[in-house]
């Protein structure tokens, strides 16, 4: 299959890509917008704006050879909750017990602790890894794996009040505008308090133009979402963290809900997260990651995103080829159908 030639590039449902490893020359940026991306995400969880100028450059650069504009998110680091710094990745095997020195659990994290009942679960790195507390502050590994530092941390039940931002969120804001930046991923907005924090250091900083985009990552902020709404200009749906907050069964509900209130509050949203998580090492999707890329934008959906498929997974341009065909024949089965009824 030829996946370099351009595609329809008529897609009102715009398709971002996430800048990594995987898509650092310019070459391979062209012929992902030449498969239909309209834009990029950089995921500032572990770096600085800074430390990925090349990066950027290289996407710039890519855009203006394709005779396109440029179009960057910049995801935020936000209120989670990371583990720090380990002097080498840890080996998590099932049934052993740790405790919190040994996971390196931020301050906030432990002085929670003592308010979970024995029993609270606490998941790492999005999940992939799960402990229970066994006893006070120490974990039974139920789910095992490597962890490295700075991976993502969720204690179920707890409720623990961080800052919107970070002085790293802060000083990446200061530079949006040199880097081209168009939008600002919020994680985990709880209410409107959050993106009132995040609007006031965008408009300090000269950006009073740049998108915000609010990620619902939990059921804090599924709660929110009438007050979030309007302070907002997209919604994303963060399937990654949300699934965490509840039974993975609930949610394509929770998906559902969200698309719902927001169709009804018309604000655009994004549905982001393992679209095509095969990818990243297979060059077709599975049925079932086509379907629902399709129902997402049935749906409702004003964008779709790939993460780690174009950062880091083998087939960069091959996702978004799919990821844009899969998007333009659903925008397409909805005007058939709209025309017909």
């Amino acid at each position: 299959m030829n996946v370099t030639g351009n595609m329809n590039t008529a897609n009102k449902v715009r398709i971002y890509g996430t800048l990594g490893p995987s898509c650092v020359d310019e070459q391979t940026l062209q012929a992902m917008i030449r498969q239909g991306m309209s834009g990029v995400r950089l995921n500032l969880s572990h770096t600085m704006l800074e430390d990925a100028s090349e990066l950027v450059k290289a996407y710039h650069r890519a855009c203006k050879a394709c005779g396109v504009e440029a179009e960057l998110l910049i995801d935020m680091q936000g209120p989670e909750l990371r583990i720090g710094a380990l002097e080498m990745p840890l080996k998590l095997g099932n049934g052993e017990l740790v405790s919190e020195n040994e996971l390196a659990l931020p301050a906030e994290a432990i002085s929670a602790l003592d308010a979970l009942p024995l029993g609270a679960e606490l998941l790492m790195d999005d999940g992939k890894l799960l402990l229970i507390m066994e006893k006070p502050r120490r974990f039974r590994v139920i789910r095992g794996g490597i962890l490295e530092s700075r991976k993502s941390v969720a204690l179920v039940g707890a409720a623990i009040n961080t800052p919107a931002m970070t002085e790293a969120d802060r000083r990446n804001i200061e530079r949006a505008r040199e880097f081209g930046v168009t939008g600002v991923m919020q994680p985990f907005v709880r209410g409107k308090d959050d993106l009132l924090t995040v609007r006031s250091v965008l408009n300090a900083a000269g950006c009073e133009n740049v998108r915000l985009l609010a990620k619902i990552e939990n059921a804090q902020g599924m709660a929110a979402l009438g007050e979030i709404i309007p302070y907002c200009d997209e919604i994303v749906i963060a399937r990654g963290d949300l699934g965490n907050s509840m039974e993975l069964w609930e949610l394509p509900s929770a998906q559902k809900r969200i698309a719902e209130v927001c169709r009804r509050g018309g604000r655009d949203f994004m549905v982001v997260t393992q679209m095509l998580d095969s990818m990243m090492h297979r060059a077709v999707p599975t049925r079932a990651e086509v379907s629902d890329i399709f129902n997402a934008v049935l749906d409702g959906a004003s964008s779709v995103m790939v993460t780690g498929e174009t950062a880091s997974g083998e087939y960069p341009v091959r996702s978004i080829r799919y990821l844009a065909k899969t998007a333009f024949e659903a925008e397409k089965f909805l005007l058939e159908n709209s025309a017909n009824s």
